[in-house]
């Protein structure tokens, strides 16, 4: 299979300024895609972004600011990203997190989450699945999260936003089965559900444990992933890429509504 199967898509990426959706930008990239991100960071943050991106092969990059917090914004945004080059690839990537007990967690917060990880998403795909549609090949991968599918204490707007992710994807799926067709290769919504990445939001707590038991990072890392991730190995943000990578193929037709989760057993138990 070629490995410049995306020459000629666009791809839209939010949260692809860093972290996991940076490393989708970039693969999708290297397959040749034209990559459009949405994310966070000052000029000279969002310009390393594009470099890295040119620099594995895409064929373009451009940065599209956003509030993803703000309906208008949005439409804004896929509108001009659109008269660059209609997506034919969404990720929606960009997500926060706070960690609170339900009774304690401030009511702005829950707005913003449930706009950023959820909200977000429903509108990226109600302004791109038509023309995905129309054209016959369309690939939506919503980055969710384990906790799409589990719960964890103080975490009430996040697993709500991810198990709502999850909803919003299937039904996405149901009414978009039918397009187009194996030959030009259909319309497909999927999640992904990580469980422990390895970014650097998580490397306090791995620095956190480590001392805790008097180790190194692998011991803070294994101190970290016992409870909850059998495997005891971190899923790195390339790993996550390359599964964004399948879903994108065209031998991927017929794989749309999953939730697949990349949690090294979590799920499982």
């Amino acid at each position: 299979m070629s490995e410049n199967f995306l020459i000629g898509r666009n791809a839209l990426v939010t949260g692809g300024t860093s972290g996991i959706g940076l490393a989708i930008a970039t693969a999708l990239g290297r397959a040749g895609a034209r990559v459009a991100i949405n994310g966070l960071g000052d000029g000279a943050q969002i310009l390393a972004a594009l470099t890295d991106i040119l620099a594995e092969g895409a064929t373009d990059a451009r940065h599209f600011p956003a509030d993803l917090r703000d309906a208008a914004a949005i439409e804004a945004m896929v509108t001009d990203c659109t008269a660059w080059g209609a997506p034919d690839i969404v990720v929606n990537c960009a997500g926060i997190q706070h960690t609170a007990a339900l009774a304690d967690m401030p009511a702005a917060t829950w707005d913003a989450m449930i706009a950023v990880n959820l909200s977000a998403a429903f509108h990226t795909l109600r302004l791109t699945l038509p023309g995905m549609a129309a054209r016959g090949f369309g690939r939506v991968v919503n980055i969710a999260s384990v906790h799409g599918l589990v719960a964890s204490l103080n975490k009430a707007p996040y697993v709500a936003s991810k198990f709502g992710l999850i909803g919003l994807s299937k039904v996405a799926a149901l009414e978009y089965a039918a397009a187009g067709t194996r030959s030009s290769g259909g319309v497909t919504i999927n999640c992904l559900c990580p469980g422990w990445v390895e970014t650097p939001l998580i490397e306090p707590q791995i620095a956190a444990r480590a001392a805790a038991v008097g180790g190194g990072r692998d011991e803070g890392v294994r101190e970290l992933l016992r409870e909850k991730q059998p495997s005891q190995r971190t899923s790195l943000p390339e790993e996550i890429a390359q599964a964004v990578l399948w879903l994108c193929r065209a031998e991927s037709h017929n794989l749309t509504g999953a939730a697949i989760p990349i949690d090294g057993g979590w799920t499982a138990q």
